[in-house]
């Protein structure tokens, strides 16, 4: 691994910035956090930061959805995991995070509220250019040292990933140095056919990575279901229903893929839908314009099970369905028993099935378990990471 670790920075006694990924799933009706996943993952680091000043930087959500909200649950969260006090503000680079970040002392925590309520922290820019947010330039001068630990956003070049690490001392987290290790031990075993099942409600990181996976050979079948699935049923004429203009975008690249590659691509044969407030398991051919696709339905699950059982290598990232609500949540269950049950190697990916996992009690059946999503898939394909290049960046202004 070209870059540095918690290890080569000398770090006790001084102020150092933490970007981990606090990033949870959310319950949709309580707000409260479903599991804690990527909070333990995050409190190794923080651990091993016990004698530093510590500031924790993350995001929860994307503006518009259900889960952007602040981070005061994560913090408590965080505090308990520790069983140390965790400060949390309401704030990310006013005059009352910069007076907070600079009363600390060795062995206090701060968590700084959402990063994503920046408008910075929701776009993405080289690093040079990130160094220059109001973000990074407000801050940056309050911190002697930066640790990036958030490989499930390594894919994003947003400014608390990239920026900081343009101006700071720069070394990798914990969760990154198990991720790489694990994943490079699995990727030197595996053997086809491969498989992947895709789903969840983030359509962009995976279509971009879908052709580069079947073209390094790590995908001989791509199941399909979540959203992306949409996509491509908007794409083969098979929903008659609108979808969103965002998914809408996406729809000629997904034409583009099926034609070029027709025997790849399995398509849900049947869904789950909500009529008169139940739920109601039909063909996709009987789904009604203005129907809203919750689930894959039992054919669908069948015929996906009996492939995944067939692989040699099985990589899933993200549910099938709306598992948050019980309802919805058999595709997902059932694919990821079909992974569980499989002779072949086996990844999953993304923070939502890995709380599923640990709700159906079969996370030690799973040969690895990553809270990445998106950034696993692109990992896997192939793709340079930003928060790669920014830690490998770093190492060499710093050998300079």
């Amino acid at each position: 691994m070209n870059f540095l670790t918690i290890d080569d920075l000398s770090l006790d006694g001084k102020t150092v910035f933490l970007r981990v990924d606090l990033n949870t799933p959310i319950d949709p009706k309580s707000g409260e956090l479903l599991e804690l996943n990527r909070i333990s993952e995050a409190s190794v680091s923080v651990r091993d930061l016990a004698n530093c000043k510590l500031v924790i930087g993350s995001h929860q959500g994307r503006p518009g959805r259900y889960d952007y909200i602040p981070l005061d649950k994560h913090a408590i969260a965080l505090s308990n995991v520790l069983k140390r006090p965790v400060q949390y503000i309401e704030d990310i680079v006013g005059p009352a995070a910069q007076k907070a970040i600079d009363s600390l002392s060795p062995g206090d925590i701060l968590l700084l509220d959402n990063l994503r309520f920046m408008t910075e922290e929701n776009m993405e820019f080289s690093a040079e250019q990130a160094s220059k947010t109001i973000m990074v330039q407000r801050l940056y001068r309050h911190f002697e040292g930066c640790v990036l630990d958030a490989f499930p956003t390594g894919h994003r070049a947003h400014p608390s990933i990239v920026g900081f690490s343009h101006l700071l001392p720069t070394g990798s987290g914990r969760l990154v140095a198990k991720e790489l290790k694990a994943l490079n031990r699995i990727l030197t075993v595996v053997k086809g056919p491969f498989v992947t099942v895709l789903g969840g409600a983030k359509v962009s990181d995976r279509l971009g990575a879908i052709d580069t996976l079947i073209a390094n050979r790590r995908a001989d079948k791509v199941l399909l279901s979540g959203v992306i699935a949409n996509v491509f049923l908007k794409a083969s004429g098979k929903l008659k229903g609108s979808i969103s203009a965002e998914e809408e975008k996406f729809v000629p690249k997904a034409r583009t893929l099926m034609d070029e590659y027709s025997e790849t691509f399995q398509l849900p044969l049947d869904v789950v839908v909500e009529r008169n407030g139940e739920t109601a398991e039909i063909k996709m051919e009987d789904l009604q314009p203005d129907e809203k696709i919750y689930d894959i339905g039992p054919e669908t699950i069948d015929y996906f099970s009996r492939i995944i059982r067939s692989s040699g290598t099985i990589f899933m990232s993200g549910p099938p369905g709306f598992f948050e609500d019980p309802r919805f949540g058999k595709g997902t269950e059932k694919l990821l028993r079909a992974m569980s049950s499989s002779l072949g190697t086996t990844i999953v990916s993304g923070g939502h099935l890995s709380a599923a996992l640990e709700r159906f009690g079969i996370k030690e059946w799973i040969d690895h378990v990553s809270t990445a999503g998106g950034a696993l898939v692109l990992y896997l394909a192939g793709k340079r990471l930003p928060l790669m290049e920014a830690l490998e960046n770093a190492a060499e202004r710093m050998k300079k």
